[in-house]
C-alpha cells in the first residue's frame, strides 16, 4: 500500500489555523512572508497591548510572543514538517521602543538544526528592518515524538483521560 507523501510545511497555510486559536489568535498575529528557512509575522498595534497607558507603544511581552512564534514557524519551514519544539532560550536584545501606534513585524531565520536542537536569529522592526526594535537569538529543543506515547511507563494515556 502506497502512502501519499506528506505535504511540505507551509507557514502561510499553517498560519490560517495557528492564528485562529489560543494565545497567537488572541494577539492577532498575521502572516506576512516566508522563505526556505525564515518566516515573517506581524503583531498589529492594539491599545490593549500597551506597556504604559501614557505611551501608545506595544509592550515587550507581546513582541516576545511574536518572535517566539516566528521562531517555531521558521524551524518548521526549514524542516519542511511540523514537529513540536520547546523554547530553551530566547534572548531578546531591545534596541529601542516601537514607534507609537505602530505594528511590529518579526522576521526569524532558522540557521542550524541538529538531531535535538534548532537555532534561530531574527529582527523585530516596525518601519524599517535596518532600524530594529530588537534582535533575537534562540535555541529550541526539537521533539521527535511525545515521550509519553513512546514509553507508556512515563505516563502515556490510558484511554480514561
Amino acid at each position: 500500500m502506497n502512502t501519499p507523501p506528506t505535504p511540505r510545511f507551509d507557514a502561510r497555510e499553517a498560519s490560517k489555523w495557528f492564528f485562529r486559536h489560543g494565545h497567537t489568535g488572541w494577539l492577532g498575529l498575521k502572516f506576512t512572508e516566508q522563505g526556505d528557512n525564515w518566516v515573517e509575522l506581524e503583531l498589529p498595534w492594539r491599545e490593549d497591548l500597551l506597556g504604559d497607558r501614557d505611551r501608545p507603544v506595544l509592550a515587550s511581552g507581546p513582541i516576545i510572543s511574536l518572535m517566539d512564534m516566528a521562531s517555531g514557524m521558521a524551524i518548521w519551514q526549514t524542516q519542511g514538517t511540523f514537529r513540536p519544539v520547546a523554547t530553551l532560550d530566547l534572548r531578546v536584545d531591545y534596541q529601542r521602543p516601537a514607534r507609537e501606534r505602530a505594528s511590529v513585524k518579526g522576521r526569524v531565520e532558522c540557521y542550524r538544526i541538529t538531531r535535538s536542537a534548532a537555532f534561530v536569529r531574527g529582527i523585530a522592526y516596525d518601519d524599517d528592518i535596518a532600524d530594529p526594535v530588537a534582535h533575537v537569538a534562540g535555541t529550541f529543543m526539537t521533539i521527535g515524538a511525545d515521550p509519553r506515547t513512546a514509553n507508556p511507563a512515563l505516563g502515556g494515556s490510558t484511554g480514561h483521560d
